[in-house]
């Protein structure tokens, strides 16, 4: 094909609008590309050629095992490049499939096809790996490769020690770098193909975004190299640098969205995937190209066996890590009950400032926690005339805590930059944000006479002090609410108004991650939902929002005047 007139590299429709049609009847994912073929062909021939290194008796080529879906995607990843012009005209790929689908091996291999098609003298080629265990089975899978290989051996040193592969060419020498998901050790590569495995564990590391930031950034410096990313779906709900990776993908396989980039997810479609649909045996082969090559449906089957006697953990373990089912409110562990409904409640046109125009009451909670602990606020405000609850939250936390929680700082860091929380460099400030929601919610006459406030009785004297300056009476309009086992009755009743839509919120990311995260635990007649249930994972704002249904069970009545109010247009929820 002519190249002088071939269009800019982000304007290659990589879109696939009939996906989920695609994956129910088998059909590839990859859309009709025009490739070139001479390009394609040479790095499949190649591809087919290696060896794998841990299959019995050591003599089956990939083109002997394999299968068209990967074969279809290799031909991709290397006939978009442009050989005349040497850019290559997609420039990013995202293949989502399930563990057991040889993904690790197939990573070392595809590294290694681009090793021996690259054209740039002194390229760098870097394979992250989620850990040094892995990085060292991805080195001994390329160094096994080439071992099996004599015209290979004659190509390649590998360096077990320093987990590198080096290209002895004179004139195009090159080396492949194979470690683990360190940003310390990422950061300043300057990598031609960065091949990432497992993106999901990379996005929990401190910085993440920063690190990818500088490998997308490398690619406008070397137009004919690429980021190849090979992920299984993470083991909890998305965040980070993995939700923002995936939200595009899924954009622009949907057609939402234009990127030099092909995504390749074998994911089942939402309406599948819903109330355990994933445990039709019918549809593992859907998202297990594999299936009964490098990974049998017995398998899959006995693992799903042992999960039902193991609990609820592990059943959300395997269907995330072999069918590729998104981790979320419907398949976290020992979940609150609450959390199946959580979604449907959502309104995206409910705020704050609405509900102080719509409601009659409001009551504010506040469950303050440590230093290392999220600040979570809420308010529940009773709808005028539908008389259903409204809810809105809050949460701070200290600056310190995105390093001595390292695990969740990405997330963190995401819903700072929605807005949805707050980072302070002191208590003081959040005391003080604290503050103004309530003056808002009394200067709105919507306090009820007396326990507009409630607050988990340890860890608030700072904020009960900053109250009373403003005019809040301790023992009046602030309560103290017990916690524990005392918060059952709020819990059940939150869980029921959810159930049948008694109970409205504003679809916040902060709640939906809160909400996930809960778990719940039943001791006797009282259920539990607690920080140490929940581990590092926070749920601050959701306890607030059960010390808050407390003061709301009472069915307060304000003492503001809302004779103002009843000439204004009500939003019915």
């Amino acid at each position: 094909m002519r190249t002088d007139d071939l269009p800019a590299p982000e304007s290659w429709d990589t879109s696939l609008p009939d996906w989920k049609a695609r994956i129910v009847n088998r059909k590839p994912l990859i859309p009709d590309l025009p490739l070139f073929d001479a390009v394609a062909d040479k790095a499949l021939a190649i591809f087919k050629r290696l060896k794998i290194p841990d299959d019995i008796g050591r003599t089956r080529t990939f083109g002997e095992a394999g299968d068209d879906w990967i074969f279809d995607f290799v031909r991709a990843v290397f006939g978009s490049y442009d050989p005349e012009r040497r850019v290559r005209m997609i420039r990013e790929f995202l293949l989502l499939v399930p563990k057991g689908n040889a993904k690790t091996t197939y990573a070392a291999a595809i590294i290694l096809v681009a090793a021996i098609m690259n054209e740039r003298p002194n390229a760098e080629l870097m394979l992250i790996a989620p850990s040094q265990k892995i990085a060292k089975r991805a080195f001994s899978q390329a160094a096994g490769m080439i071992r099996l290989d004599r015209d290979l051996t004659a190509m390649f040193d590998p360096k077990a020690y320093s987990n590198e592969i080096v290209k002895l060419d004179d004139v195009v020498p090159s080396r492949i770098q194979i470690v683990s998901a360190d940003p310390s050790v990422v950061t300043g590569a300057m990598a031609t193909f960065t091949l990432i495995d497992e993106t999901h564990e990379f996005a929990k590391m401190s910085k993440a975004a920063d690190v990818f930031a500088e490998i997308k950034g490398s690619l406008g410096k070397r137009p004919d190299g690429f980021l190849l990313q090979i992920t299984t779906q993470s083991k909890a709900p998305p965040t980070g640098v993995w939700k923002s990776e995936l939200t595009i993908a899924r954009k622009v396989r949907d057609g939402e969205m234009r990127r030099s980039l092909l995504p390749v997810l074998y994911e089942l479609p939402p309406e599948m995937a819903v109330n355990d649909g994933w445990r039709d045996r019918s549809t593992w082969g859907m998202v297990n190209p594999n299936l009964n090559r490098s990974v049998t449906e017995d398998y899959i089957a006995g693992e799903i066996e042992k999960a039902e006697i193991d609990g609820p953990h592990q059943m959300a373990l395997i269907a995330s890590q072999h069918l590729n089912v998104e981790v979320g409110q419907g398949l976290n562990a020992d979940r609150w009950a609450g959390a199946l409904y959580w979604e449907k409640n959502a309104d995206s046109s409910l705020s704050f400032e609405r509900m102080l125009e719509v409601c009659d009451v409001m009551v504010a909670a506040g469950d303050v926690g440590g230093a290392d602990d999220l600040f979570g606020f809420a308010a529940i405000g009773r709808h005028r005339h539908s008389r259903k609850w409204l809810a809105w939250h809050w949460a701070w936390c200290l600056r310190p805590v995105l390093e001595l929680r390292k695990s969740i700082a990405p997330k963190l860091e995401e819903l700072a930059q929605l807005g949805q929380l707050g980072i302070t460099d002191s208590a003081a400030e959040q005391v003080e944000a604290a503050v103004q929601i309530c003056c808002r919610i009394r200067d709105a006459g919507l306090f009820p006479e007396k326990a507009g406030i409630g607050l988990d009785p340890h860890g608030v004297a700072a904020l009960v002090d900053a109250l009373e300056e403003e005019g809040f009476e301790l023992g009046k309009d602030i309560v103290p609410v017990g916690q524990g086992y005392k918060l059952s009755g709020a819990i059940k009743g939150v869980e029921r108004r959810l159930f049948d839509g008694r109970l409205k919120h504003g679809g916040q990311e902060l709640m939906t991650w809160c909400v996930g995260n809960a778990k719940a635990e039943q001791r006797g007649n009282n259920v539990y939902v607690t920080k140490e249930a929940a581990g590092v994972a926070k749920i601050d704002p959701l306890i607030a929002l059960f010390t808050g249904a407390i003061l709301m069970d009472g069915n307060p009545e304000p003492v503001g005047n809302l004779d103002s109010f009843i000439s204004q247009p009500i939003m019915v929820i």
